[in-house]
């Protein structure tokens, strides 16, 4: 199996670089011979990356400790779902996941567009198929999959403690999916360039993509935080740790992206600032792959450290030196068709935004790289925590918030003040009461409050925006109100799912501020029995319970909870010391009771040899808010990439016309 799955990657290498080049070849010398077989070429590599990725899932599945990526990703014990998902817990596999991932991608694309833009569709396919021989490179040259040991070890080490969570099984899937995806918004941009069609058509095949993308990533980053808050034992979902930034910095960039394309669709404008962006966010998505596997930051995310650094290096220089030069060489062809009107338009809301979300994006860049840099120059490595994020980033949000208030309330091209006005004084009275109602219930914190009213601010436009869509729509076709709603939506899902996924980032904001700012934190010593109080809520230790399996000893510590006079249940959190791995390693197993308005978290810090146990109790008001906030995010990007009827007619004229464009240069040949 080591051998087919090692010849299957030589192979995928050998065909994408033939794809390649015959697909850049067929489109720029207009052979459609050379076209096909590109085709062809691209369906056998993701046949052979799919035999390799499967061989390797079969040794660990087995266990062949031979296999020096099986001995170190699982071991004689290890439950058999952690087995198959160690895949992508170590470099070798999640490398080869990722180009099983940019197969399937590349499959995708192929077949969704195999009417669309014939003029386009071979730059694109080659593009992504040039992705893909630097990721074969790679794997057959620097980070080989199936490498054998010279001997055969009793047992491997197995999967990284850190690793077996239900939570991490799924956030690597898909943040990689996430990653992986921004090569096909990048490569219809490139392909744009190389064919010289550069208007709207590129943008408008691409944004399901980017969408789904964006939705992959910011999944993995929910599930990278869920992961954290209940496996680490710090009390916290975000840190502002180098891999968590490596994975927002795409996700911000992508998200002004997605905003931007909209004026070039609408106007024809910021066609240069669209490719800027598309580009950067694709460089960024190899770039956080490059900061999670080099090895160059510390991170406690980063479980893996080799010296493939230098292979992204080359690549990420090459992509940024041929992207700017073709952009250069394209310059002419993308001047803007109108200019920016007036400044209160939706426009230069847009632009706004665009250059807000540049500098969040800069602040978590330059955050990040800073220890790299102080450490070149002075020779000292000075880290940047979470209080120089939360000072730098923490104010240009609230603006962005605020002006995601704003900009749905304005028109394309220009507007006046009377209708300004109009639109935007009932949100800033909500604001203004809900900052007065604040102050008077106890809030005391002028920034808590501020925030809060920005947010009650944007929170109110969006709704007074579904208000007067919905009171339109009932009006125009005189449904029933429920039904009104939601044809509503479904006559526009990209509008009104965007205005969704907004008022899933305020519901999230609204999680982030009070779990920031009001968390509290209490250290315990409970003897077996003794109860004790914290807050409003009583805890009552049991006794220590010991266990033991093939991979792990455990100590488990039960507590009965009230709150007041009511019984909650019973909370078990627990100390694991996994004796595989090399040197030991013990983590952490946090017991956490969720509810709508607080959490009460709890890590077990140590057992006494005198039989009592020492805790650690976070209470943690309005987590969940982050939860359901990102998980209404999620559902608003579905709603905005399920199919519009009426972005399917805009692409059937697209369709029409090229056919006529086709047919009438047909005719003059002859």
């Amino acid at each position: 199996m080591s051998n087919i799955g090692y010849l299957s990657l030589l192979g995928a290498l050998a065909l994408s670089v033939y794809a390649t080049l015959a697909l850049f070849f067929g489109a720029r010398r207009r052979l459609p011979e050379l076209i096909a077989s590109g085709r062809r070429a691209t369906i056998g590599i993701a046949i052979l990356n799919a035999v390799a990725f499967l061989a390797l899932e079969y040794l660990l599945i087995v266990q062949d400790f031979n296999v020096e990526y099986v001995a170190r990703q699982t071991s004689i014990g290890q439950p058999l779902f952690y087995t198959i998902t160690g895949i992508w817990g170590g470099q070798e596999g999640s490398l080869l996941f990722w180009v099983l991932l940019l197969s399937l991608y590349t499959l995708g694309v192929m077949w969704v567009h195999r009417d669309d833009a014939p003029e386009l569709m071979p730059y694109v396919l080659s593009v992504m198929n040039f992705v893909m021989v630097f990721f074969l490179v790679v794997l057959n040259f620097s980070a080989p999959p199936f490498r054998r040991l010279d001997f055969v070890p009793v047992d491997g080490q197995g999967l990284n403690p850190l690793l077996q969570h239900p939570a991490m099984i799924m956030h690597p899937p898909n943040l990689y999916a996430g990653f992986v995806g921004f090569t096909v918004p990048y490569a219809f941009a490139m392909a744009a360039l190389l064919s010289g069609r550069t208007g709207a058509t590129w943008v408008r095949l691409s944004r399901r993509w980017t969408l789904i993308a964006w939705m992959f990533l910011g999944l993995g980053m929910l599930l990278g935080g869920w992961w954290a808050y209940n496996e680490l034992g710090w009390g916290g979902y975000w840190a502002w740790d180098p891999v968590e930034n490596a994975s927002l910095m795409p996700w911000l960039i992508g998200t002004a992206f997605l905003h931007s394309v909209m004026v070039q669709e609408q106007r024809g404008m910021f066609k240069v600032w669209n490719m800027l962006l598309i580009i950067l966010a694709f460089v960024l998505s190899i770039f956080g792959t490059f900061l999670t596997r080099s090895g160059v930051l510390d991170s406690i995310h980063a479980f893996a450290v080799s010296s493939i650094g230098v292979y992204f290096l080359v690549f990420i220089a090459i992509t940024l030196l041929g992207s700017f030069m073709l952009l250069y060489d394209r310059l002419p062809l993308l001047k803007s068709e109108r200019e920016l009107d007036a400044p209160l338009s939706r426009e230069a809301a847009f632009l706004v935004n665009n250059i807000l979300f540049l500098g969040i994006w800069f602040t978590v860049f330059w955050g990040t790289m800073y220890p790299i840099i102080s450490e070149l120059v002075t020779g000292r490595r000075i880290f940047v925590g979470p209080p120089f994020f939360n000072m730098v980033a923490g104010p240009l949000l609230l603006v962005m918030l605020a002006l995601m208030g704003i900009g749905p309330l304005l028109p394309w091209r220009r507007t006046s003040w009377t209708h300004a006005k109009r639109h935007v004084i009932p949100p800033i009275i909500f604001a203004l009461v809900l900052m007065v109602v604040l102050w008077l219930v106890g809030v005391r914190r002028w920034i808590v409050v501020v925030a809060y009213g920005v947010v009650g601010f944007a929170t109110a436009g969006h709704i007074l925006e579904f208000w007067r869509g919905w009171r339109a729509q009932r009006a125009r076709s005189g449904s029933h109100p429920v039904a009104a709603f939601f044809e509503l939506i479904a006559k526009n899902r990209r509008r009104y799912g965007g205005y969704i996924v907004h008022l899933g980032v305020l519901l999230l904001t609204i999680g982030v501020i009070g779990s920031k700012f009001y968390e509290q934190v209490v250290d315990i010593t409970l003897a077996p029995g003794e109860r004790t109080h914290v807050g409003e809520y009583t805890v009552q230790f049991l006794e220590a319970e010991g266990s033991r399996d093939q991979i792990k000893e455990r100590v488990a510590t039960p507590l009965h909870l009230w709150k007041g006079e009511r019984f909650l249940g019973t909370l078990v959190p627990s100390l694991d010391y996994y004796f595989k791995v090399p040197g030991g390693q013990r983590e952490t197993e946090v017991a956490v009771r969720s509810s709508l308005f607080e959490d009460f978290y709890v890590v077990l810090t140590g057992v006494n040899r005198d039989g009592s146990a020492t805790f650690k109790i976070f209470i943690n008001p309005l987590v969940a808010w982050v939860w359901a906030g990102s998980l209404l995010l999620l559902f608003g990007t579905w709603v905005a990439m399920w199919p519009d009827p009426r972005e399917e007619r805009i692409l059937e004229r697209l369709r029409a016309r090229e056919a006529s464009r086709r047919s009438l240069l047909g005719t003059s040949q002859a």
